[in-house]
């Protein structure tokens, strides 16, 4: 009989890895047939151990990537360094019904915001018009024309790989009459386009200094805005609603606030959902 297969990438490692290092080991993101990890340092010269794990573990990942460094840049790209399996950084991932070709080394994507994708769907209006300011590959951008009755999405972004990846996302998913791709600086892609009932800034690190591009994109008599930002606790919405209130100098009402991961201890990645007049 062949040996049985590990439950779970813990138990795959118990007596590779000692009880404290094992410890260590957090969940990783998979996108499509990648793992992406994340490695203390006191483990880096076992990743290739861990990576195998993984796919002894994991029959649907091909690949596994180690990321180096984190996301920055203009271009919102990390490092990463190849550990095991098929030596690629392009995938298609699948999500709540959509397919989205990426390249991990190219362009950012995170499948902790599929949650977000689809709930912001479910509060597009019949026959809104939508503008994406940071909409990278085109997720959240494809997700609300194939979820939602919005009768047109601006989907922007300022890295020519994503916006290549955008578009051809846009051709898998066959919403090329609700999606419209544009390469460019937000600020100068909103000046040529109609005004949009609601705005997305899936971008926490430049949602801020792009407020007055938001509020450029929206309908004279307003909309619905979508901010992004950080928070931490004990209160991690307040400060973010005051800098809406006091930068934008017109009607700010709350319509619903959540943290939508942590990525430091009591440090979170957030999205205030507000209405503009």
């Amino acid at each position: 009989m062949g040996s049985v297969k590990p439950r779970s990438l813990r138990e795959a490692l118990e007596g590779v890895l000692r009880p404290q290092e094992l410890a260590q080991i957090r969940a990783f993101d998979l996108v499509g047939d990648i793992a992406i990890l994340r490695l203390p340092e006191e483990l880096l010269g076992k990743k290739t151990l861990i990576g195998e794990a993984v796919l002894k573990v994991h029959s649907n990942v091909k690949t596994v990537l180690l990321q180096t460094s984190p996301v920055s840049g203009v271009y919102r790209t990390r490092g990463l360094e190849f550990v095991a399996g098929e030596p690629k950084t392009e995938t298609i991932h699948r999500e709540s019904g959509c397919l989205f070709r990426v390249d991990l080394a190219k362009s950012y994507f995170s499948p902790r915001l599929s949650f977000d994708r689809l709930r912001i769907a479910k509060l597009v209006r019949e026959g809104e018009v939508v503008t994406n300011l940071f909409a990278g590959v085109g997720c959240y951008s494809i997700i609300l024309a194939r979820h939602s009755p919005a009768s047109k999405i601006y989907s922007i972004d300022l890295n020519p790989e994503a916006y290549r990846y955008m578009c051809e996302n846009v051709r898998l998913n066959r919403v090329g009459d609700k999606v419209i791709p544009i390469l460019g600086d937000a600020r100068e892609a909103v000046k040529g386009i109609e005004k949009a009932d609601r705005v997305l800034m899936p971008l926490p690190e430049k949602a801020r200094e792009f407020l007055d591009t938001a509020l450029t994109a929206l309908k004279p008599e307003g909309g619905v805005v979508h901010f992004y930002d950080f928070g931490r606790e004990p209160d991690p919405f307040s400060p973010s609603l005051h800098f809406l209130k006091e930068k934008s100098g017109r009607r700010v009402e709350l319509l619903g606030a959540r943290k939508l991961r942590s990525y430091a201890p009591r440090c979170y990645h957030i999205v205030l959902d507000v209405a503009i007049s």
